[in-house]
């Protein structure tokens, strides 16, 4: 499925130039997008708590997205299944990077609500993220449904945050957040993993 950021309703992509275009992943778009991973985070990024339930892992079906300008990768943003404590599924978002030329369109604001959308239409209950409460506030995600939650690693508490997208659907939820889904074919994310991931 395709979204022309010049047609989509989605607020935040009211300032999105025309062209852009967010779309599903595709095995050609590796090197771009860890080439903007490492812009966007440099090599600390594989040392974050995140990391340890992503690593070895498929994205969630569906939920690795892409944004182009003509043929340039400009932004990327994955979901991924993980457990909210014991037999509770959820998803992990992130990382989300913007190229440096195209920040403050309202770019990654549009890849959210996508994902978001996304995830909520393949029935999915739950998001959980680590990241900037401010930002992350004007999509519903909040500290309070993530309080009982444990990361498996050091995280700071104010940026761990939740989402519901099913009334409920984090009540409850307590104990260690853990890695789930798919794994990817030997051991790594390569074309032929996102090809299992379409």
């Amino acid at each position: 499925m395709t979204f022309d950021l010049a047609l989509h309703a989605a607020p935040h992509a009211a300032f999105a130039p025309a062209g852009f275009v967010i779309d599903d992943e595709s095995p050609d778009d590796v090197f771009a997008r860890e080439k903007l991973l490492d812009a966007s985070f440099g090599p600390a990024r594989f040392l974050k708590t995140c990391e340890k339930l992503r690593a070895g892992r498929l994205p969630a079906r569906g939920l690795a997205l892409a944004a182009y300008d003509g043929a340039r990768l400009v932004a990327t943003l994955r979901l991924w299944p993980i457990q909210a404590g014991p037999g509770r599924a959820a998803l992990l978002l992130g990382p989300l990077a913007v190229a440096s030329d195209y920040r403050s369109l309202g770019l990654g604001a549009a890849m959210i609500e996508t994902g978001l959308d996304r995830a909520r239409a393949r029935n999915h209950r739950a998001v959980l993220l680590v990241g900037d409460e401010p930002y992350y506030r004007r999509f519903g995600f909040e500290r309070a449904l993530t309080e009982d939650l444990v990361m498996p690693g050091w995280v700071e508490e104010a940026r761990f945050l939740g989402k519901e997208l099913a009334p409920g659907a984090l009540r409850g939820a307590e104990g260690r957040v853990g890695a789930a889904g798919a794994r990817a074919p030997l051991g790594n994310e390569g074309p032929l993993a996102l090809r299992a991931a379409a």
